[in-house]
């Protein structure tokens, strides 16, 4: 079983976030963030849903190990994380319009250190629209006053940043002249042959990230850093073969865009495309990987909605989608070729075979919905979902790196097999 280590975000960043108080007074609703330096932030309001996003440079995380707390007087919830390089960002959703009845920084008074205090109040929609178009709220250091805070406010525990160990040892996959399977070490070193090697790229998409942790097993295990452990050790395993380019559109606990790892992928030329997620459902019983293709409809009603909440997390970020171009933000927009369609189909069903050799698969183990990350019109893509965090067989399995390394072959293998396809069509 492979323990967990806290991120080394907090040995790096000049500015700490010890602690987060939330609680009510009257009918405010106070959110004081506590850092180990003066803090600079902007504050900005989002709808649909009612959200408070703020921003602030990078800063590192060192609460105490525990959830977050459930919904109080306005508050819903918060996520924290990092947004982008530099750029740290705090979401807070909120149960009803607000309007910010104060904000501000204080300086270190007494047990408490620096000190960002923002005050909430119910208001109407219209005037929640209007504070919206009056756009960020900046809130300098500078502005910090000297203030002896009331009464200390119910303590509130923060998820702990959490990142699973990398090593690990891995056995190729391939299939003998025979037909037949046997695990071997995949080819180190080319050949001796005069014929040249084509490459192919392959992007390896570890979904969430950052300000988005994705699933949340009941253990306090986070989607995001298992899928960022899985990517790594995948792009580990497919440079042991002579011809493949692996690029993660992120390598760090960072988040980015949807759009912005399609067009990663674009950039890169890529060959092929492979989303790498882990579910949580209701259900705790339900174990076990599954592969999805785009379609224009979803295969089941359970699929429709793993899609949804999946083309959400830029909304779940903090971004506003209002302006976007409905082309980008769409949920069941055909942006794939037929043909690119069929290649994706083509390697869902290698990875399938691959993956079936190694561990029990879901029912119905292909399974295909409109994924905002399987849109690129001209890359072959997947979404693989390495099992559910709802599951305490699944949540053992994914942090014991063996069964990782099992599963990092078979998707190598499933590569090498759906390219080696392609060059025999070249060759002919």
């Amino acid at each position: 079983m492979l323990g967990l280590e806290k991120a080394s975000q907090a040995q790096v960043a000049p500015n700490i976030v010890t602690d987060i108080r939330i609680g009510t007074i009257g009918k405010l609703t106070r959110i004081v963030f506590e850092f180990t330096a003066p803090i600079s932030v902007k504050l900005f309001t989002l709808n649909s849903p009612y959200r408070i996003v703020v921003d602030m440079p990078e800063v590192g995380w060192r609460l105490p190990p525990k959830p977050l707390p459930a919904e109080k007087g306005l508050y819903l919830r918060l996520r924290y994380g990092l947004y982008k390089p530099g750029n740290s960002r705090v979401v807070l959703d909120l149960k009803e319009p607000v309007s910010i009845y104060h904000a501000g920084v204080m300086a270190p008074s007494g047990k408490y250190g620096h000190r960002l205090k923002i005050e909430l109040e119910a208001t109407t929609k219209a005037k929640f629209y209007n504070t919206l178009k009056k756009g960020a709220l900046s809130i300098p250091s500078q502005n910090a006053v000297n203030h002896s805070p009331a009464a200390p406010l119910p303590n509130v525990l923060g998820f702990p940043t959490q990142e699973l160990k990398m090593k690990t040892k891995t056995l190729g996959y391939h299939k003998t002249n025979k037909g037949t399977r046997r695990f071997q070490s995949p080819p180190r070193k080319p050949p001796n042959s005069s014929k040249s090697v084509r490459t192919y790229t392959v992007i390896i998409d570890p979904g969430h990230g950052g300000i988005d942790p994705g699933a949340i097993s009941l253990s306090g295990i986070y989607e995001k850093s298992i899928t960022l452990v899985m990517a790594r050790e995948l792009r580990t395993e497919l440079k042991k073969y002579r011809n493949f380019k692996a690029i993660l559109t992120r390598d760090r606990d960072i988040f980015v865009p949807l759009r912005d790892r399609l067009r990663l992928a674009r950039e890169a030329e890529a060959d092929l495309f492979i989303s790498i997620h882990a579910d949580s459902i209701k259900n705790s019983k339900i174990s076990g990987p599954s592969v999805y293709t785009l379609s224009e409809r979803a295969s089941d009603k359970e699929a429709a909605m793993l899609a949804e909440k999946e083309n959400k997390v830029d909304l779940i970020a903090g971004i506003d989608l209002s302006q976007q171009n409905p082309e980008v933000t769409g949920i069941l927009i055909d942006l794939a070729q037929r043909e690119t369609k069929n290649r994706s189909v083509r390697f869902a069903g290698e990875l399938i075979v691959a993956l079936k050799n190694r561990t029990k698969l879901l029912r119905k183990t292909h399974r295909f919905a409109g994924f905002v990350v399987l849109k690129a019109p001209d890359v072959p893509s997947v979404l693989l979902e390495l099992g559910f965090l709802s599951s305490p067989k699944d949540e053992r399995a994914l942090q014991d790196r063996r069964y990782r390394a099992r599963l990092a072959a078979g998707i190598a293998e499933a590569v090498n097999a759906y390219f080696a396809q392609i060059e025999q069509a070249l060759d002919r």
